[in-house]
């Protein structure tokens, strides 16, 4: 194979366990799988998660929903991002439940649905007053069956947003003479912080489900959850190749040798997910040491320098994201060196990366 991805099953139950132990008995735990399950595959990942015994998982649209009915997964679905009137018949063929971002949308529900609150993102959700939220769910047709928010910063201590936030969700739900059976406003930061004031019953744990706890700005606790990546990514050597001093390597020719040096080029780059931004800048790990990337990220291709490891061969296999003995690398270190967040890193490996599934 020339890229892939191996995707540990038993990590993603483990990190959805650790989730479950931290929020006991205070609150569901549905996990987010949009986006492919953060390229981690949707599908596999779901079914891992039922196995665990789950009774919600999170998409961001119909699509991605009806995906999941159609690969046989029985658990509620909530579509947190789209209410398009051209996907609304699906909604109720497939069993999905909508988030509703409008209230203008209400009349338009025909299936229990939750009901988005922009507290002060400014995105998606219902900016009007607690009062005209109440009046305008006791006409709709159908049931609401949770009301959610979404932070804007829930990991930065300095500032005073997600405390805002907070209030003036609390305001909403408040209003309502009986509480919805769902409210909901934490995603991974919240959970592994523990702003317990902020899990509401239902918490949607994304990023903590694939290894990842983002860190914190400012007076921040030491992080109570404990999860490990599951997500390994691999690419096979093309050519091994001896080159002079002041030989200049791929486009541009902005890597330049400083000395006679043994180079690697990699079946990878940046269509299959290696960001642009490495060139020059990131490493791999090679024969269990750190090698770095030399020259420009190409489309398909990656330079390294194996001068410290000058016994790889053409078809040996160098780890891009993951770990060989005491040497890791993750999307953390990968984000800093291009300068990028750890989410971004994993859902911009491509679809042509093969994916193996290991337990």
């Amino acid at each position: 194979m020339r890229s892939w991805v191996e995707v540990s099953l038993r990590r993603i139950r483990e990190n959805y366990r650790a989730v479950r132990s931290l929020v006991g008995g205070t609150a569901e735990v549905m996990p987010v799988v949009k986006a492919d399950a953060y390229r981690h595959g949707a599908v596999e990942v779901s079914r891992a998660l039922e196995s665990e015994g789950i009774k919600w998982l999170a998409v961001s649209n119909v699509e991605e929903g009806v995906a999941l009915r159609q690969a046989g997964i029985a658990a509620r679905i909530l579509v947190m991002a789209d209410f398009l009137p051209e996907d609304r018949p699906a909604l109720e063929k497939f069993h999905l439940t909508p988030v509703v971002h409008s209230l203008d949308d209400l009349p338009d529900v025909r299936v229990p649905y939750h009901l988005k609150i922009d507290s002060g993102m400014g995105r998606l959700g219902t900016r009007a007053g607690p009062d005209e939220i109440v009046r305008r769910v006791a006409a709709s047709p159908a049931p609401l069956e949770g009301l959610m928010t979404h932070f804007a910063s829930a990991a930065n201590y300095e500032s005073r947003q997600t405390e805002e936030q907070i209030a003036r969700f609390e305001a909403v739900v408040s209003a309502f003479p009986a509480r919805p059976p769902y409210v909901h406003l934490s995603s991974s930061i919240p959970i592994a912080y523990r702003r317990t004031e902020a899990w509401g019953n239902l918490v949607r744990p994304g990023h903590a489900i694939y290894g990842y706890v983002s860190p914190g700005r400012g007076p921040i606790p030491p992080p109570s959850l404990r999860v490990k990546p599951a997500l390994t990514w691999r690419a096979t050597i093309l050519a091994v190749k001896d080159i002079e001093a002041g030989a200049l390597i791929g486009y541009g020719g902005i890597h330049r040798a400083a000395k006679p040096m043994r180079i690697a080029v990699l079946a990878a780059g940046y269509a299959d997910g290696i960001p642009h931004r490495l060139g020059n800048r990131g490493k791999v790990i090679a024969a269990g040491k750190l090698a770095p990337i030399v020259g420009a990220v190409s489309m398909d291709l990656t330079t390294i320098d194996i001068s410290a490891c000058p016994q790889m061969r053409v078809g040996d296999a160098v780890t891009l994201l993951g770990s060989e003995g005491d040497v890791s690398i993750d999307a953390q270190q990968i984000a800093r060196w291009a300068g990028t967040i750890s989410y971004s890193v994993l859902c911009g490996i491509h679809a042509r990366v093969k994916r193996v599934y290991v337990d």
